[in-house]
Formats: structure tokens, sequence, C-alpha cells
């Protein structure tokens, strides 16, 4: 599962654009997104390199099978390691943008302007084209943030977990399909993301699993930040309601999507990838430590659950609730919760 996420990670953004000086919400995005996917190519380039060196050394006869693979399995896990550590700093630029959009301090998205996106794999739509329609079958970069949390007892109140200080985020690659051939309105939404689920625990806790028991356990030293990291591959599919009004150019009714209101209902299911506890704290030296801890934690294996979202053309209120239990064995069944905002960029 490890060399996985060198993989996985490549299917996160396919996005490239020149930006004016005053950017809007969406054009800061897909600078981010720009910046994950040149994180992935760089990692995926040195990792094609080492492996090309371990074929070379195996048909020399300088290395067994045996430690080819296993040479291959550590340069794998290396590059995983650095896509981990290199997006988790985009990922505090994504934090800082979605809360300057919550606090009104970046400009809407000027329709009068024209764009024109042209990348390999995507069928993207081009605003400066839009009178001619769009194909019947197009495709996004969806990428979501927002806030996280555990519904215990059938409810989210009196939590354990900080309420704004815990978070998700998603991004991924989705296809939209227009259902009826000469109607806009049903719309199937389907494809591959990759999910974040965070939790920072209340009062000065961190997680501690004992046997197939995961519990909150309060440290001996004060913890300036304790968070727990669930990571999944997950396949969305939504029933999409897309409002957007059609368009008649020369006497030939256009569709358009993402144009309007829309409304989409499903769900998703996936695996989980990894799970990662992160403390950070001073220690008796003074020197500040930040302590990775990498293990299943007993969170199930598998993720699904149901979702939906609402919203205006690009954005969308959105909302995702596990159906399964976060620990698959704990006494207390605690099941994920998020609510954000969701992108759906052409």
């Amino acid at each position: 599962m490890r060399n996985l996420t060198v993989y996985l990670s490549l299917i996160l953004c396919l996005f490239l654009n020149k930006m004016t000086a005053q950017e809007t919400f969406e054009e800061k995005a897909k600078i981010i997104a720009a910046k994950i996917e040149q994180i992935t190519k760089d990692e995926k380039t040195a990792l094609k390199l080492e492996i090309e060196s371990v074929n070379a050394q195996l048909q020399s006869g300088k290395i067994t099978n045996a430690e080819a693979d296993a040479k291959k399995v550590e340069y794998a896990e290396m590059r995983a390691k650095n896509i981990e550590r290199r997006v988790d700093a985009v990922q505090e630029e994504l934090k800082e943008l979605v809360q300057q959009k919550v606090d009104g301090k970046i400009k809407e998205q000027d329709t009068a302007r024209r764009y024109s996106f042209s990348f390999p794999g995507m069928k993207v739509k081009d605003r400066h084209r839009a009178s001619l329609g769009e194909k019947r079958t197009t495709s996004q970069f969806v990428f979501a943030a927002g806030f996280n949390n555990l519904v215990t007892n059938e409810q989210v109140a009196h939590s354990d977990f900080r309420y704004f200080g815990s978070h998700f985020y998603e991004w991924g690659l989705t296809y939209n399909s227009r259902i009826l051939k000469n109607n806009n309105l049903l719309h199937a939404k389907y494809g591959l993301s990759v999910m974040y689920n965070n939790l920072r625990p209340t009062d000065n806790r961190y997680f501690v699993a004992s046997g197939d028991q995961t519990t909150l356990a309060t440290a001996s030293i004060n913890l300036e930040d304790s968070r727990l990291r669930n990571v999944y591959l997950v396949v969305p599919m939504h029933l999409e309601f897309d409002f957007s009004k059609n368009k008649t150019v020369n006497d030939k009714t256009v569709f358009q999507s993402h144009d309007g209101f829309r409304i989409g209902l499903g769900g998703y299911a996936g695996a989980r990838i990894k799970s990662k506890q992160i403390l950070e704290y001073e220690n008796t030296d003074g020197n500040d430590v930040r302590e990775r801890t990498k293990g299943d934690f007993n969170a199930s294996d598998f993720i699904y659950g149901v979702s939906s979202y609402i919203g205006y053309k690009e954005t969308s209120l959105y909302i995702k609730y596990d159906l399964n239990p976060l620990f698959e064995d704990n006494v207390v069944k605690q099941n994920n919760i998020s609510l954000g905002i969701r992108f759906d960029l052409n």
C-alpha cells in the first residue's frame, strides 16, 4: 500500500493557467493545484530514474531479484514521503485561502473574463467558446475543504474534537455526463478522489491504540498541536440536478453545465491508504519537536458514506457522512462527518 501513494497522487491536479495581477478565488485555487501537480511530476520523474537504475543493476547481476524489489519499495516509500511532506506545505496555503474566502477578502469570479484552458487528458470548458455548447461528458478538477468531526451517540455536540481546528481536504478528478440527450437537468457525476480527514482532540489529549480499542489520553506535557490524519482513496458518485439555462444558437439548442444552480445527491466508497498521528510540543531543552506516528490506530480499512452539495456555478456547500464507524471495533461507534466548500473547476 505504501508505494501506491506515488501513483495515487498523480491523479490529483492537472491544471495550469496564466494569472492576472488581481486574482479571483478560482485563480488562486488553480495556482495551488499547479503546485501540487509539479510536486507529483518531480517525484514521479525521480522515482522513474531510480527504478531504471535498480533494473540496470539487476540485469548486470550486481543485485538479486529480492534486493531489487526491496530497493524499489524503499525508493517508492521515500518518494511518497516527499510528496506528503511537500503537499503538507501546500495544504497550509489552501487552508489560508479558504479562510480568506470566508472572510470576504477575495473577489468573486469575473464572469466577463474569457479563459481558454487546454490540458492533456481533460475535456475542459472554454468560456470564450461557450456559445458553441459543450460535449455530453465533460471533466472537472474537484477540491473541497472545511471542518471535520465525529458523530458520537447520534450527535456532534460536546465533541472531544475541536470544531474549528479539525479539517478535511479532498481533491480529485470527476466526470460529468448528461443523462438525457435532449434535457440538461440530470447529470451523472463520477470520478476518483483523495480525502484527508483530520481530527484534533481537545484538552491536551492524543490518540492511543490499545488492543482493538482506540481512546484518548491526556498528555503529560503541553501539546502545541495534536491531530490524527486518515487518508482515503474513494470513488464518489452523484446524481446532479443542473438548472443551468440552455442557449439557442442558430436555431439550435446548446447545453451548458455549471452555469447555474446545482444540487448533487450521492455517496462514495473506497479504502484507507494510511493513518498518522502528529504531535508538536516543546521538550525540556526548549527545542520544538514534531513527532509523527504511523499505524492503523484500529481505523476501518474501508470507507463508504453519503454526500451532497448545493451551490451556484462552480462553488457549492458540501457535506459528507461516513456510514461506517471510524474505529472498527470501538465500544462506542463514532462516524466521521464533514462540512465545507466544494469547487468543481472546469
